[in-house]
Parts: structure tokens; sequence; C-alpha cells
């Protein structure tokens, strides 16, 4: 009688978790939570877009571009990619930097060699 009433309260408990049980969802901040392979693209379209703002001498835009492409790399979740992220990430340092100098060649360096980098990465 002590094993059937065990085991009643065990699957009564069993069934009342699962049924208040809800998803986790892994962004906060009030981002989007979108795939790997769509922030790249996000990433990609930012990068373009600071690229068409430093060949228009716009280093105003080509910043705020760099900052939002950064802010997409966060929606990126990948381990095996992380240390890629990482050395590719210090492409958009440099180029901030480069803007700041007035050197917009070098800072579209940069962006191209960060753009083809996150282009290259497999999930």
């Amino acid at each position: 009688m002590n094993l059937l009433k065990n085991a009643g309260i065990a699957i009564l408990l069993a069934l009342s978790l699962g049924s208040f049980s809800t998803t986790a969802i892994a962004c906060e901040d009030g981002r989007v939570c979108v795939g790997n392979e769509q922030a790249v693209v996000n990433i990609v379209a930012h990068i373009d877009e600071a690229i068409i703002s430093i060949d228009t001498n716009d280093s105003a835009a080509a910043q705020a571009h760099i900052k939002e492409a950064k802010r997409a790399k966060k929606e990126m979740n990948s381990e095996s990619n992380a240390p890629k992220i990482g050395r590719l990430s210090a492409h958009f340092h440099k180029a901030k930097k480069l803007i700041r100098k007035s050197d917009l060649a070098g800072a579209k360096s940069e962006l191209e060699k960060a753009k083809h980098g996150f282009l290259a990465l497999r999930f």
C-alpha cells in the first residue's frame, strides 16, 4: 500500500510539473533570437552598409553600422567557431580606430577582412 501511495504521488508530481513547464528563451536585452546563418547575413549586411558609408565619407554612419554588426555578432551561438569569431571582432575594433584616425582606406580593408571571415564560417 505504501509503495502504491508513493508511486501515485510520483506520477501526480511528474504530470503537474510537466503541465506548468515553459520553454526558456535564450535571448535577453530585447534582442530577437535568430539562427547562426541569419546572424551572419545580418552582420554582412551591416558591414556592407559600413563600407558604403566609408565610400561616401560618412564616418558617423560607418561607425554606427560597425556597432550594429558587433551587436548582431552577439546572436551567434557556436562554440566550435568561438575563437574565430573573437578574432573577427578584432577587425571591427581596428576599423573603428582607423575611422577615428581618418584612415578610411585602412578601415575599409579591415571591414573586408571581417566580411570574408564571417562568410567563411561553417556551422
